[in-house]
């Protein structure tokens, strides 16, 4: 059984920043990529940035300079940090493991990210 976990979410005033968390059992993070995904009401989910096992990120076309994915491999962990958020960034997001890039296997449950005054 593979938990994935994401964690960090929470309601944030625009231009405030939030640190997602994804852990893992095991040492997966060791060999699978992560994947960061949100889905916001009435749309359809979307990639968000990944990591690879080795490090290399990737970030969606939208060019969220934003955000920025890390992993410590010590403690098993993928995060996702982001600043100046905005209203339009809200919505659930979660972490997904693979054994590529946007290619997930196991989902987390999501976190709920709400940017509201």
């Amino acid at each position: 059984q593979v938990n994935v976990v994401e964690s960090g979410g929470g309601l944030v005033q625009p231009g405030g920043s939030l640190r997602l968390s994804c852990a893992a059992s095991g040492s997966m993070f060791l060999t699978h990529a992560v994947d960061w995904y949100r889905q916001a009401p009435g749309k359809q989910r979307e990639f968000v940035a990944s990591i690879t096992n080795t490090g290399t990120t990737t970030y969606a076309d939208s060019g969220e300079d934003r955000f920025t994915v890390s992993k410590d491999n010590a403690k098993n962990t993928v995060y996702l940090q982001m600043i100046n958020l905005k209203p339009d960034d809200t919505a659930v997001y979660f972490c997904a493991a693979g054994a590529s890039p946007r290619k997930p296997l196991f989902w987390g449950q999501g976190t709920q990210v709400t940017v509201s005054s």
